[in-house]
């Protein structure tokens, strides 16, 4: 169900605007979509497909909910026969490292799983 507390784009990545989700019957989520650099008028199903009375799910400009990014920074600690992960590179353990890999992560919530 799309709700004006999140925040979506088209299928094909366009930026999308909702304005309201109680609309008329068969295309309640009203809003706009950007094109170029321009806003066109869309009409959605309460389930985001695009045009009056929901003309197709594979439809370009359908919506697709943007989740958060989750952006940071690990660092892989390597043993013989072992792995753990640190916020930092800094490591104050017994066991000898033999070595410490920075891996940077940049990836939608969700994404993977």
């Amino acid at each position: 169900m799309i709700s004006k507390d999140k925040t979506y784009r088209t299928r094909d990545g366009r930026e999308v605007r909702i304005y309201a989700t109680d609309g008329c019957i068969g295309a309640p989520v009203q809003g706009a979509i950007k094109i170029g650099h321009e806003w066109h008028l869309g009409h959605w199903t309460k389930d985001g497909i695009y045009g009056l009375y929901g003309s197709s799910q594979a439809h370009d400009y359908a919506l697709i909910e943007v989740k958060p990014r989750i952006k940071r920074t690990v660092w892989l600690n390597v043993f013989d026969g072992a792995t753990s992960a640190s916020d930092t590179s800094i490591w104050h353990g017994v066991s000898k490292r033999l070595a410490c890999v920075k891996v940077e992560i940049d990836c939608e919530e969700g994404e993977g799983l």
